[in-house]
């Protein structure tokens, strides 16, 4: 059995990150930006008005001070001319300043009579002025590789950026086993489950940014498994879910080998998961293939296939990223094998679940983080501190 990080290096080097494609902007919020993109334009791309009010020429500002309104300026609607001494323009949040106005009064420090404004005694000492540039200019870039989030595209928009390059999602596909399996909505028979570990993943690598795809269930017997690896030939990377220990029905790693798949290894020292193998096959996918049992094959999301999903995207080669929070009551020892054990994180505070059984969804849909409990790591008694990856 090899370690967890050396499960992950094997995975890294056979995940590339995948090419790009261009997307309109409306489509990008969640993608992998996949190269630097620059502001085609300044923004604001004038002095504007920060407020309601009178552009006015600075100096000679003071309360008591008169001046003749010699024209209006709105959002979209500049005044077409110039504010000397003496004059003021009416203006509005967001439309450009006149020419020669170097000061906005707000409103509510103006008397107004006519076409004639006097400053009242109360004068607010800001000149409300948003300068020429001053969120960003011609040809400032947004880096990456990062996931764009609603702020990044209203800040693309705002560029005048309208197509995005992004990282292509990965096409996954996932292929569960086992003459056991019926889906969910069938009738199964007095011996079978309801497969369930597929919907798990399909939902949390879909949501992770990948393009997800469900091949039909495939049975204990090599016809069943080979027509359902051909049917994954478009696919980055093939899941497999079950058939992968070693016992008389556990034929994925033997069917797949005889289809040309190089296994890269085969078990790691870690609970729950331990007969996790991952190769390439012969069409250039990449293939890992997970334990048959729910929280094992859910877990095993969460540690390996996210941060090869993250790879894929192009988002670098690191680990899922862990976290520490206290206990909130005592643990026992661990075994030799990397624990990650069902946990909820409340208040700060991590409380381990007792039952631990790797077969409990009921367990692992209550618990938000999974506690990383290195190999032989000792008994921990409450408020020792536990890395931890939220879930």
């Amino acid at each position: 059995m090899i370690s967890v990080s050396e499960a992950l290096n094997h995975l890294f080097a056979l995940a590339a990150p995948l090419p790009a494609e261009s997307v309109p902007l409306a489509q990008a919020n969640g993608r992998v930006l996949a190269a630097p993109v620059r502001a085609a334009r300044d923004q604001p791309p004038f002095a504007s008005s920060a407020m309601d009010g009178y552009a006015i020429v600075a100096d000679g500002a003071a309360p008591g001070a008169r001046y003749t309104v010699i024209g209006e300026a709105a959002a979209g609607h500049a005044f077409d001319g110039s504010v000397g001494p003496g004059q003021a323009v009416r203006i509005f949040t967001g439309a450009p300043v006149p020419a020669g106005a170097s000061r906005v009064i707000i409103q509510e420090d103006v008397i107004r009579d006519g076409d004639t404004i006097t400053l009242s005694d109360k004068l607010d000492q800001g000149f409300h002025i948003r300068p020429l540039g001053g969120d960003f200019l011609s040809g400032q870039k947004v880096t990456a590789p990062r996931t764009l989030r609603p702020a990044d595209i209203a800040l693309l928009a705002a560029m005048n950026v309208a197509t995005v390059p992004v990282t292509r999602k990965p096409r996954i596909a996932i292929l569960s086993t086992g003459d056991e399996l019926v889906m969910p909505g069938e009738n199964p028979g007095p011996d079978q489950i309801i497969a369930s570990n597929s919907f798990g993943l399909q939902a949390m690598l879909r949501d992770h940014g990948a393009d997800m795809r469900m091949i039909p269930i495939a049975r204990d017997n090599r016809a069943s498994l080979e027509m359902a690896f051909s049917l994954v030939d478009d696919a980055d990377l093939l899941l497999t879910i079950g058939g992968a220990s070693v016992g008389d029905h556990d034929l994925v790693g033997e069917v797949a080998a005889g289809l040309g798949m190089q296994r890269s290894f085969y078990k790691i020292a870690i609970r729950p998961g331990k007969p996790l193998m991952a190769g390439r096959l012969a069409n250039g996918a990449m293939m890992i293939g997970l334990p048959g049992n729910p929280v094992s094959a859910m877990v095993c999301g969460h540690v390996f296939v996210l941060p090869v999903l993250r790879a894929m995207l192009g988002l670098g080669a690191a680990l899922a990223p862990e976290l520490r929070a206290p206990l909130a009551a005592p643990v026992g020892p661990n075994g030799p094998r990397q624990h990650y054990m069902r946990a909820r994180l409340d208040n700060g505070t991590l409380t381990v679940f007792d039952n631990q059984d790797s077969s409990l969804l009921s367990v692992l849909a209550r618990a938000n983080a999974l506690a990383i409990r290195p190999p032989n790591d000792p008994a921990q008694p409450a408020g020792s501190e536990l890395a931890y990856l939220p879930i």
